[in-house]
């Protein structure tokens, strides 16, 4: 079983930038596409950003893309999202996810995804 705790929430002013740490122990984290995901205030969760297990190969958002950029570091098991130019819109929790069944197709529906994160707060201020 894959544990995940994500860090690095915090308020932001709209135009600045935060970093999103997840830290997996447990299964062989190394082999898994991992996500990204946020849900909002009275909005569904949504796909933000995907990773698949080499780090070869990224998926984003429309609402992120050249904005946000993930990555991961195998030998730390954590997985990263740097978030630049932020907009109010961009408040939410946001969760990591891993895909258990995956390890190059990054999917972007929250039913693929097996293990979660409790979710760290981001907050932008206009």
């Amino acid at each position: 079983q894959v544990q995940l705790v994500e860090s690095g929430g915090g308020l932001v002013q709209a135009g600045g930038s935060l970093r999103l740490s997840c830290a997996a122990s447990g299964r062989a984290f190394r082999r898994y596409v991992m996500g990204w995901f946020r849900q909002g205030p009275g909005k569904e969760r949504e796909f933000v950003a995907g990773i698949s297990w080499s780090g070869g190969s990224t998926r984003y958002a429309d609402s992120v893309k050249g904005r946000f950029t993930i990555s991961r570091d195998g030998a730390k098991n954590t997985v990263y999202l740097q978030m630049t130019s932020l907009k109010p819109e961009d408040t939410a929790v946001y969760y990591c996810a891993a895909d258990l069944t995956a390890n190059v197709v990054v999917s972007i529906a929250p039913s693929a995804f097996e293990a979660w994160g409790q979710g760290t707060q981001v907050t932008v201020s206009s």
